[in-house]
């Protein structure tokens, strides 16, 4: 992890220039104002890495400066949420003077919840034994006494030891309802809790008026398709991802959910399905027929890289497409075909990463007339 300016003082003029950035970016798409969804100042990041310096009896985190590269010491991360900062220095402590739990140890990962759980990878550079799991459970097991409600992963090459489990139930507020998320370690999820909260509603308020049925690319463990459920009738989300495709499952049986279902298939795979390209078995098997839904509103949520053409070609078929984008820039580039076909009617800035240049952004085009 590389260093990070947390200063409370400069958060509003960082977000008036993203805010800025954004609009000047976008200006030729006659976008609505935009709406702007504030982070917290400080303790906004659910998840922190931190490397791991031995030096004489002594251990502690550090990070890395982006410019010089020069290490520096850690004890507390402004970022990070509070549960992290809490739980960071008995860690440290409480493996400080076990040979078992500090020798090649070099990485500390830290996966936080809004609702209280938290979860360690320990990652080292030798072999975890048994000797090593019992010096772990007894490390759990002394800090949920503490107060903290914590699972420990160790890692090694080609070893993963879990004590418990390898994830965290997360439970976030939209709109006054609690929705359960299982979100697994080194699997996709936002960083920012938050911010998650605000662009749920967000989603849910551009759907409000809607008809018919919903498809979502990019679903995730069903982070949006969750909440949006409530606007459809049915909602048919796809994601490659097997990992998280087990996640959405457990999320919406956990949520009580019985609109949806959840396609193990690639946004490119789902579009040669569609068209009739192409069978899939994965379909057969879930025993799902493509033509008995109705969707009218399509949700996109890509990786960094955007759309691909044969995507967005696909996506312009809808009457309402609501798009989520981690990158402006390639979301830049989507809307140029995009807009072809629709006008932007909603325009969002989540700022998801304060302090830095990453901008999130949120965009539902409705087909022009």
């Amino acid at each position: 992890m590389a260093t990070l300016d947390v200063n409370p003082q400069t958060y509003q003029e960082q977000l008036a220039d993203k805010v800025d950035r954004l609009n000047e970016m976008f200006a030729s798409y006659n976008v609505p104002e935009l709406e702007v969804f504030e982070s917290p100042e400080q303790h906004y990041r659910m998840r922190a890495e931190f490397r791991v310096w031995h030096e004489g009896e002594d251990l502690y985190y550090i990070m890395f400066n982006q410019e010089t590269r020069e290490k520096y010491r850690v004890d507390q991360f402004p970022a990070a949420s509070r549960l992290i900062n809490d739980l960071m220095p008995l860690l440290i402590d409480a493996m400080k003077d076990n040979d078992s739990l500090r020798r090649k140890l070099f990485q500390v990962d830290f996966l936080s919840t809004l609702s209280g759980e938290i979860l360690v990878s320990l990652l080292y550079h030798r072999q975890l034994d048994d000797t090593w799991t019992e010096n772990a459970k007894a490390l759990k097991q002394r800090l949920n006494d503490e107060g903290f409600n914590l699972n420990i992963i160790g890692r090694a090459r080609k070893m993963k030891i879990v004590l418990d489990r390898d994830y965290v139930i997360e439970k976030l507020d939209v709109n006054g309802k609690p929705y359960i998320y299982q979100q697994v370690e080194n699997s996709f999820t936002q960083p920012n809790g938050k911010v998650a909260e605000k662009m749920l509603e967000w989603a849910v308020d551009c759907t409000q008026e809607s008809t018919g049925d919903l498809l979502e690319l990019y679903c995730g463990n069903g982070n949006f398709s969750l909440a949006l459920a409530q606007n459809f009738d049915r909602v048919l989300a796809t994601e490659l991802a097997k990992p998280s495709v087990v996640s959405a499952q457990y999320n919406i049986a956990a949520n009580k959910i019985d609109n949806v279902q959840i396609l193990r298939l690639s946004a490119e795979e789902f579009t040669e399905a569609i068209e009739g390209k192409r069978e899939f078995r994965r379909l057969k098997d879930a025993g799902v027929d493509l033509q008995s839904y109705n969707c009218n509103t399509i949700f996109v949520d890509p990786p960094r890289a955007g759309m691909d053409i044969d995507t967005c070609k696909m996506v312009q078929g809808y009457e309402r497409i609501m798009y989520i984008s981690c990158n402006p820039d390639t979301l830049k580039e989507n809307l140029d075909v995009l807009c072809e076909t629709h006008n932007v009617t909603r325009f969002a800035l989540f700022d998801q990463f304060p302090y830095t240049h990453h901008m999130e952004a949120g965009v539902l085009l409705e087909r022009k007339a």
